[in-house]
């Protein structure tokens, strides 16, 4: 018995609280965890790789078949848009963010690492920390946020099930911010979605073919049954021009481009939590179509509906849910229930794809030895759609919402800068054993940090945050200079951080990062199973000697 274990024993005995302590810390460490690692943060082994070409393509239709992207072009037409241009925008911007997606996820689809992992390359063993933190709080806002979207699904569900529900009395108080109804409606939600967290992420991916089967087959029957109803080609909203023109209508649509791509800016950084499930890189290749094409055509599918709304409602809805919402018919409410429940599982995949696996997977890489995915993810899922209380966010914080959405001024120049790493910086060799040892080359010195990430990460956020703050404060005025960059944000967070990281590489760089030859994720395996059999063979002879 070591001299740890003597004086745990001993407290025990004596009922001082180390020792009871201890003994709950210990019954909390997940299995297989080796102190800096788990099972979940290590490299993706053989037979956990089963995500195909299919897979990925129905991930984009998981994550883009829902209400918000129905809504999408909503925004882009109050700005000045005519529908054409809101398409055309919509299109552009996600093109251009599903090629960062595709080739940032390339390092996870080669190496079966997950971003988490991969930030250590380039940012240091310990800076990374904060880089992971940035984009956990992100994934643990947005999940309390999407948790108020699948409440409506919800909710609408209930308004077809039994026409009572619309007309519950409401027993909150006005201050609260929401009502019984929805109340009831975000806790069936809330539950309901719980044992999906429980299903690990290599076998998640039967919901997603589910839901990309399911979800196209409501969206065009909301449109075909629009157009038969409501003949939306003579609604004056197909024949809105632009109402901004010029240059105006340059920085309107710049605007918009940055809107959109920021809104995926997560995904472009955590890209590889998904991509290392992949059998071969070469499946990935199919997200760079399959998200620019989903993307734009449930945004038509939103215009469609918004023209129709008008003619059979006598409003514009731009919400889906609103629009089934009346079909008030015994026929309308169940055909009313079954697109609810289609958007409910739409908004459930995106939801867990998108926030809580992603924010999971960082905590997890924060705190290896008490929290693994599964763990993480019911963390995530308490904090963001209960701590956070989105219903007060949603109704009073409009400035903490645009803070959100403007997170990419951050995320841009962070994605930057480890797609620069890993194609032109180390030409896309790492030594994954080296990724996951605290004292190894990529510690780069004795504090962890990577000294030209830190000033390549600045030169990329420090000149769009002028431009960001009236976003936040509409009492902050800045150079109309200031706003127009903070438009091309993306461009410039993501393309100045990579560019000025080279600059610095390329003069001072890190050799002892320097490979001559990748090593691969097997090759890590290969050696911890060597290693294990050695230690097992050892602790046999021990035996026998005694």
């Amino acid at each position: 018995m070591g001299q740890d274990e003597q004086i745990v024993t001993v407290a025990d005995e004596y009922g001082n609280s180390p020792g009871l302590w201890r003994r709950m810390l210990k019954r909390l460490e997940v299995e297989g965890h080796t102190g800096h690692s788990n099972k979940d943060l290590d490299p993706v082994p053989p037979e956990m790789r089963t995500w195909n070409w299919w897979h990925y393509i129905s991930y984009w239709i998981s994550d883009n078949f829902t209400p918000s992207g129905w809504r999408k072009a909503a925004s882009l037409m109050q700005i000045g848009m005519s529908w054409r241009i809101a398409l055309l925008n919509v299109a552009v911007s996600e093109i251009l963010i599903a090629a960062v997606i595709t080739i940032n996820g390339y390092v996870g689809a080669k190496y079966h690492i997950s971003f988490t992992v991969q930030s250590r390359a380039s940012f240091g063993y310990y800076f990374s920390i904060l880089m992971i933190c940035m984009r956990m709080i992100v994934g643990t806002f947005w999940y309390g946020i999407s948790t108020y979207t699948g409440a409506e699904c919800v909710r609408s569900m209930l308004y077809a099930i039994s026409p009572r529900f619309r007309h519950l009395q409401n027993t909150l108080p006005e201050s609260s911010h929401i009502n019984t109804q929805f109340m009831i409606s975000y806790f069936v939600y809330f539950v309901s979605i719980l044992p999906l967290h429980y299903v690990p992420i290599h076998r998640i991916r039967f919901l997603f073919t589910v839901k990309a089967i399911v979800t196209p087959i409501i969206g065009f029957g909301i449109m075909g049954w629009t157009i038969a109803n409501a003949s939306v080609g003579k609604e004056s909203l197909w024949s809105q021009g632009n109402t901004v023109h010029g240059s105006a209508l340059g920085w309107v649509f710049m605007s918009g481009v940055y809107s959109n791509m920021g809104g995926w800016a997560t995904l472009a950084v955590n890209a590889p939590d998904f991509t290392r499930y992949a059998i071969s890189p070469r499946h990935t290749y199919t997200m760079a179509i399959a998200l620019p094409f989903t993307a734009t055509l449930i945004t038509f599918f939103g215009v469609v509906g918004a023209a129709g709304s008008k003619v059979l409602f006598g409003q514009i809805l731009w919400d889906p849910l609103l629009f089934i919402d009346n079909w008030t018919s015994p026929g309308g409410r169940a055909a009313a229930f079954f697109c609810a429940l289609g958007f409910y599982l739409a908004q459930a995949c995106a939801n867990i794809s998108a926030n809580s696996i992603s924010a999971a997977n960082d905590l997890n890489c924060m705190f290896p030895r008490y929290i693994n995915i599964r763990r993480g993810q019911f963390i995530i899922a308490f904090v963001g759609a209960w701590a956070l209380t989105p219903w007060n966010i949603l109704t009073s914080a409009s400035s903490f919402l645009a803070f959100m959405s403007g997170y990419s001024v951050w995320l841009a120049p962070l994605c930057g800068v480890m797609v620069c790493d890993f194609f032109f910086v180390h030409k896309g060799k790492y030594d994954v054993w080296e990724l996951y040892n605290k004292d190894g080359i990529y510690r780069y010195n004795k504090w962890g940090v990577n000294w030209r990430s830190v000033v390549a990460f600045f030169i990329g956020w420090v000149p769009l945050f002028p431009g960001f703050l009236p976003g936040v404060n509409k009492s902050i005025h800045v150079a109309k200079g200031a706003v127009h960059l903070y438009y091309l944000g993306y461009f410039y967070g993501f393309g100045a951080a990579a560019l000025s990281y080279y600059v610095v590489c390329y003069f001072w760089p890190a050799r002892e990062t320097m490979l001559d030859v990748p090593v691969y994720c097997d090759d890590v395996l290969k050696a911890r199973e060597i290693e294990e059999n050695s230690s097992g063979e050892s602790d046999s002879l021990e035996k026998r000697s005694n």
